[in-house]
């Protein structure tokens, strides 16, 4: 762990056994108020859902436990509502029972004390946890989030989130800031059978559809994602612990979901992870490690710099920038179905079209996305650019995205692909 873990003062512990106090006398009064209830109290991965093994009764929706937890007592207060109304202000995040020492771990029964200790050291944490509850709805398709804030004395220090959902295609919501911040040339595969990445501060994985159904064409897999810290695209000393830390973490998080959801098996932590992938000089004839593609020939003064996630996983990632700075244009290649169905919206109509001798896209100024029927499935090329270099905007997208594909699907054993992109407004 990264953090200083220095053992607390006589003063701290006594601010502990004060803030305890007040803790009792709140649940008390709670109690006296009526605003508590009680709760209910292998290997692998082809699940099936079903009851839960230990048979114990899962909390109404909207429920919340908000746990303290520290080196000296595990105790859990119990007040008000907390939090704001999440989706359509429907569900509320609320405070439900008091588990004493010895009560259930965070996030699902999830976390251990030794993953707990990896991400947070001995710092005391709070856990904001809601009940897993699959939402109908279909433009919010979350079944719950989990939060663990870790504080240094007075102030926070660390917030690990940690949240269950199904993808969505259909209406786009998940199509930007989901793969901005899981699908970056950061993260490495998890390798060893498992649908997902990882990287210092953000991992995902994908759990399965035996457990939470099938993936459609435009609904894609059902993630539990973590994220910690400020997600910048920065090198520390201890990345690769950090990294270690969180993806034990996420795979016990998975695991506690599948238990919750009443579905069998559970997935292994990777014995051995990818190298942490570094930024190279830009090749002016292998661009992003693809042999045939040129950098792009309005931007490639701007761009000195390129960085792969590798190969091996649900998907790869490039990503190439100038000096020092961050990204500026991204070449995603997505082979996992349950990746491919989150951009489903995408690839028919953000722009004008894309035609193709195995498929079809669309592109715009920021993205070109283009789907492809391969002998494996469907696979996604997805070209996008963060800063416009000229005055036509869409030219870098447009000009790429042909060149990105052909050279691509050779390489994965999709080719030969012929792509042209057209000015005119896609209608698919």
């Amino acid at each position: 762990m990264t953090e200083d873990t220095t053992a607390k003062t006589e003063a701290g512990e006594a601010g502990e056994a004060t803030e305890a106090a007040r803790a009792t006398e709140a649940v008390g009064a709670a109690v006296g108020a009526g605003a508590t209830e009680a709760a209910g109290a292998g290997d692998g991965t082809d699940t099936a859902r079903g009851a839960s093994a230990d048979g114990a009764s899962a909390l109404p929706p909207s429920r919340l436990r908000r746990l303290l937890r520290s080196r000296t007592a595990r105790t859990a207060t119990v007040a008000a509502l907390v939090g704001a109304l999440l989706g359509a202000g429907t569900v509320a995040w609320r405070t439900d029972t008091l588990p004493l020492v010895g009560g259930p771990a965070p996030c699902w029964g999830s976390f251990d004390e030794e993953t707990m200790k990896g991400l947070f050291g001995d710092r005391e944490t709070r856990v904001e946890e809601q009940v897993l509850e699959s939402d109908d709805r279909p433009r919010d398709r979350s079944f719950g989030e989990c939060r663990i804030t870790s504080y240094k004395g007075e102030r926070m220090s660390r917030r690990l989130r940690v949240d269950v959902h199904v993808l969505d295609g259909l209406y786009g919501t998940d199509a930007h800031r989901w793969p901005g911040e899981f699908l970056t040339s950061r993260m490495v595969p998890l390798g060893e059978g498992l649908p997902g990445m990882t990287s210092a501060e953000r991992a995902w994985l994908a759990l399965p559809e035996s457990c939470t159904g099938r993936v459609g064409e435009f609904e894609g897999a059902t993630v539990v994602d973590l994220s910690i810290g400020s997600g910048l695209d920065i090198q520390w000393e201890y990345q690769a612990q950090d990294r270690t830390d969180l993806t034990r973490a996420l795979v016990a998080a998975a695991n506690g979901v599948m238990r919750d959801l009443g579905c069998s098996g559970a997935y292994r932590v990777p014995d051995r992870l990818p190298a942490l992938p570094e930024r190279g000089p830009v090749s002016p004839t292998a661009f992003c490690g693809i042999a045939g593609l040129r950098p792009p020939a309005g931007a490639r003064e701007s761009l000195t710099w390129s960085r792969s996630s590798g190969d091996g996983g649900p998907a790869r990632v490039c990503e190439a920038g100038y000096k020092s700075l961050g990204p500026s244009v991204r070449l995603t290649t997505v082979t996992d179905r349950g990746l491919t169905a989150l951009f489903g919206k995408a690839v028919r109509n953000s722009g004008a079209k894309v035609k193709g001798t195995k498929g079809y896209g669309s592109f715009n100024a920021n993205r070109a996305v283009y789907a492809a029927d391969c002998q494996t499935g469907r696979v996604l090329f997805m070209v996008e650019q963060m800063d416009s270099y000229e005055d036509d905007p869409t030219r870098l997208t447009r000009e790429l995205l042909p060149a990105y594909v052909a050279a691509e699907a050779e390489r994965i054993g999709c080719g030969p692909e012929k792509v042209s992109a057209t000015g005119t407004r896609s209608g698919r």
